[in-house]
Formats: C-alpha cells, structure tokens, sequence
C-alpha cells in the first residue's frame, strides 16, 4: 500500500479534504485583488499644473473674479496637440490675451512655460484618491508607478525563494499561517503608509506572503488530496483566482479612495489566519522530517473527520513507514539545480521551459497591468479580462487533452504575440478593436498559463521535479518584475513596449516546439527514462508501442 491508498483508507476525498480545499480557497478569490491592485490604487487621472494667479498689472484685473474655471485653465495652462490642458508645464506668466478672442497670438509655442512649481490640479470623478495623487507620482515622477509594481513582483520572487526554502525545514501548516499574518498586516500596514517608500516596503512585504500562500496552499493541497482529484481541486482554485478578477473590479468601483481599497482587500487575511489554525499539517512531510509519531495523530484525525475512526484506529507509525518506503527513500538521493542543465534533454527542456514561463508571465502582466491605455472604462475591462479566462482555460483543456501539450504551448503563445503586435498597426481611436485584440491576447496567455503549469510537471522527473518547477517559477517571477520596466520605454518610443510585449511570446512558442510531447506518456521517474526517451515518438503512440510488446511474437519460440 502506497501512501495514496493509505490516504483513501482514511477517506479519500472526504469531508476534511472537501473543508480543507474550501478553506485554502477563500484566500484565492482576494489573491487577484492583490495582483492587479495597481490598475486602481495607482491610476492616472486626468490632471494640470496648478493655477497660480497673477492678476497685477493686467486690463483684466477688473474681470478676475467673474472668470469661468476653464477661461482661467486657459489663461495658465498650454493645451497639448489634443486640445487638453497641458499636463507638466504652465505658461510662466498669466496669457491674458487669450480671453480676446479678437486678438490674434502668431504663436503658442513661442509663449514662455514652466514645470508645475506648485503642484497639479487632478480630476477626482472616478478616483478620489490613488497613489499617484496622494504622492504626486506624474511628469518626472511617473516612472516611479512602474517602479512600485515591479517592487512588488520582486516581493512575490523573493518570498518564493525564502518560504520554499523553510515550508520544507518547518512545514506548510506554519509557513501558511504565518504568510496569513503577514499578508494581513502589511497589506493593512500599506494602507497606512505615510510616505511613497513606505509603501514600495509594504507591497515588497506583501508580495513576499503572497508566493508563501501560493506555494504551501498548493502544497497542503496536493499532499491531503487524492490523486484522482488533483486536477479538479488545480482547476477549481484557477477559476477561484478568476472570480477574484470580478470581485476586484466591482470592489474598486465601490471603493474609489485607494487606502480604503487597499485596507478592504486586505482585512480578510485576519480571518484566514484565525481558521487556518484548525488546519492539519502534512503528514507526508511529518515522515520525512522524522515525526511519523504527529503523521499518525493527523490521519487519525482525518479518518475521524472522514467517518473512518476505525481505519484510524488501526494506523500506527510502522503501517505508515512501511507504506512510505519511496517518499522516504526518494529523499535520501541528492539532487541540485546543476542536473537540470547537465544531461542534453533535459538541459534542452530547461532552456525552452525558461523561454515559455518568462515570455508567458512578462506578456501576461504587460497586458494585465496597463488597462487604462485601452481608453474604456476601466472596471468594466477588468471584467471582460477576467471573463475570458473561463472559455480560454476550458478550450486549453480540451487541446491539451485530445491534441497535444506541445501543440497547445506554441500555438498559444505565437497567437497571444500575434494580438499583441497587432494592435501596434491598429489607431488610437478604434477603442473598440483594440480592446478586442488585447482581450484575445489575455485569454491567450491564460491558455499558456493553464498548459505550462501541467506541461512542466509532465517533462520533468520525479527527482528533478521540484527543483524544475522552482527554476520555472523564478522565471516567471523575473518576467512579472521585468513587465512594468519594459512599459518606461513608451516615453521614448511609443510603440516599443508592445513590439517587446508581443516578439517575447511568439519566439517563446517557437522555442517551445522543441519540447518532447508527453499527451498519454507515463511520468518519467528518473533523469535516464527523460534521456533515454524516443524522441521521435508521439505520446500515444509511445504509449501503444509498451502496450504491445509483451504480446508480440517471439520468432525463436516460433521456430523451434
């Protein structure tokens, strides 16, 4: 009996799995709200310098005080090749002359203009406040916005790094219930942020408890369910995540003050870390770190929850070490990140796979994070960003299944890298196709998203396994930091970003023709089964070949 079995002896998927995925999934749906808080909290809103008046010296001193706000705006402030209120510089001097309309100026340009000494006046119509202006973060500042996302990405990487790290030296249960804590403290912490610095802290901070959730939710996930329902409870908490995408939106819309935003999406993580305390702590990591005496207390207590007392009641620390012989052996050979890249296959694997995770996230969060430069309303583009992942995991699923992961990859990414360059030839006043294009390219990413998570697990070895997937999810945590970077280069070259944007996927997905099918190919276990694999051989037809070797002819026994 392997340990799987030895879980369905207790249960199964019994009501402590179904209360625990319910429970590890409530965060999730806030997740997005995290992620993608700076679409809200970080919005431009339309703004102009400050006006200063001047009215000394002037014929129009007697008219000042019957002036209309926009004859004033107008006396200030240049327009800009749109018609709209200058957003950097005033003109130094108040243009009375500009109130004539029977005088003529030969030439606007020619009219001396200064920074914005005295601040900037910001539209408040849908956003009260944000931190762009609370801190002012526009003109030579407006880089810092980016910067602030990045920071955060930087967080999620680094908390992937260190809670990975010690979720294996002091378990998921406390990793999970810590990163709860800390996610709701400096999410709250931020909300109060006093400075620009600060806040960049917090997020940092906040990023770092979210890749902490992620990685021992899946992992407490994972390790309590049964194998046959690991792909139901995978898709269940994507489509968690998805809902979440419309929970911010209509959160955001409610709540147009950013602090009060960000003090919102962040409350509830007191509430998970009071729950999660009830939660049971991996009994196949209490093995393998030599407690098999807790191991036995928590499957006890599972099959009492299960309904199973008696199966319980007979479980003791030798049935468990005896039905954990592989675990327990598999830990005792050592492998390092240098066996990824030592052998040729899987050497090429690694080099397409941190192709595929790098372009996927950086493209990903390119498109996710710049809502506002579709030119609509921006609540209601994060619901339709959030809705197409639905219809573009279901259709991912039905390729991957019935087509080929391979297929599925490439085409995936070539088509989001395509949408992407598209919209670089499309104007800025076709809203409406823009948007269209952006959204496919979404879906598209999220297809990739859904394939590469199942395909990375498949190319690996059960030796190399983890380690595979931690290069993997440093890749695309470099590619989340890297996005909001990439978006400083419009200033120079409007168009650059997205040309970067869209070539990353399509030379990713090129990339990821290189891989070795694995539709209907058992997992390898070793670095030899990877090497050793017939390349040429698709999955099924790999598959069919061991199904009928064992029955055919041998031509020596025939003979004789």
């Amino acid at each position: 009996m392997s340990f799987a079995e030895l879980l369905d002896h207790v249960g199964g998927m019994g009501r402590f799995q179904i209360i625990y995925t319910i429970l590890l999934a409530i965060p999730v749906f806030m997740m997005a709200s995290h992620n993608l808080l700076q679409n809200f909290t970080a919005a431009i809103s339309a703004h102009h310098c400050h006006v200063h008046i001047n009215i000394s010296n002037t014929p129009y001193t007697n008219l000042t005080g019957k002036l209309a706000a926009k004859d004033l705006l107008r006396v200030s402030v240049p327009m800009d090749s749109k018609q709209q209120p200058e957003k950097c510089h005033r003109f130094v001097t108040m243009q009375w002359q500009l109130l004539d309309s029977n005088a003529t100026v030969t030439n606007l340009t020619e009219l001396e203009t200064e920074p914005c000494a005295d601040g900037w006046v910001y539209d408040k119509s849908i956003f009260t406040s944000t931190i762009i202006t609370e801190w002012d973060l526009v003109c030579d500042s407006r880089q810092l916005k980016q910067m602030a996302q990045s920071i955060y990405m930087a967080g999620i990487l680094a908390g992937g790094i260190i809670f990975g790290g010690l979720s294996d030296r002091f378990g998921r249960r406390s990793l999970l219930i810590w990163c709860y804590l800390q996610m709701a403290v400096t999410g709250t912490c931020t909300a109060f942020s006093p400075s620009f610095t600060a806040y960049c802290i917090f997020r940092f901070l906040t990023g770092m408890a979210f890749s902490g959730i992620v990685l021992n939710g899946v992992s407490l996930s994972v390790e309590w369910t049964p194998t046959r329902t690991r792909a139901v409870v995978g898709t269940m908490y994507g489509y968690c995540y998805t809902i979440g995408q419309f929970i911010l939106a209509g959160v955001a819309y409610a709540i147009p003050n950013w602090r009060w935003l960000q003090l919102v999406v962040s409350l509830p993580y007191f509430i998970c870390f009071i729950y999660s305390w009830w939660f049971a702590e991996s009994a196949r990591w209490l093995v393998i770190a030599g407690r098999p005496d807790e191991a036995v207390k928590q499957l006890k207590r599972v099959a009492r929850i299960n309904r199973k007392k008696e199966e319980g009641n007979k479980l003791n620390i030798e049935v468990l070490r005896s039905n954990m012989q592989k675990e327990i052996a598999s830990t005792k050979s050592s492998y390092t990140f240098i066996d990824l890249v030592r052998t040729p296959v899987v050497r090429r694997i690694s080099f397409c796979l941190c192709f595929v995770w790098f372009s996927t996230s950086f493209a990903y969060y390119g498109l996710a994070m710049d809502l506002q430069n579709f030119g609509v309303n921006i609540f209601l583009i994060q619901m339709v960003f959030g809705a197409v992942d639905f219809p573009a995991k279901f259709i991912s699923v039905l390729t991957i299944s019935f087509i080929g992961r391979r297929f599925t990859q490439a085409l995936t990414l070539i088509l989001a890298g395509l949408s992407i360059l598209a919209n670089i030839f499309v104007p800025q006043d076709l809203k409406t196709l823009r948007t269209v294009l952006a959204v496919f390219g979404k879906g598209s990413l999220a297809a990739s998203f859904n394939c590469v998570y199942l395909y990375t697990s498949e190319l690996y070895p059960t030796v190399i396994r983890q380690t595979g997937m931690g290069l993997s999810n440093t890749m695309a945590r470099l590619g989340s930091i890297t996005a909001p970077l990439v978006k400083m280069l419009e200033e120079y070259i409007p168009f650059l970003p997205l040309i970067i944007y869209g070539a990353a996927p399509i030379i990713s997905g090129i990339a990821a023709t290189f891989l070795p099918e694995t539709l209907n190919v058992p997992l390898p276990e070793t670095i030899t089964e990877v090497e050793t694999r017939p390349r040429h051989l698709r999955g099924e037809e790999q598959q069919m070949k061991i199904l009928l070797k064992p029955t055919m002819p041998d031509p020596a026994k025939e003979a004789s």
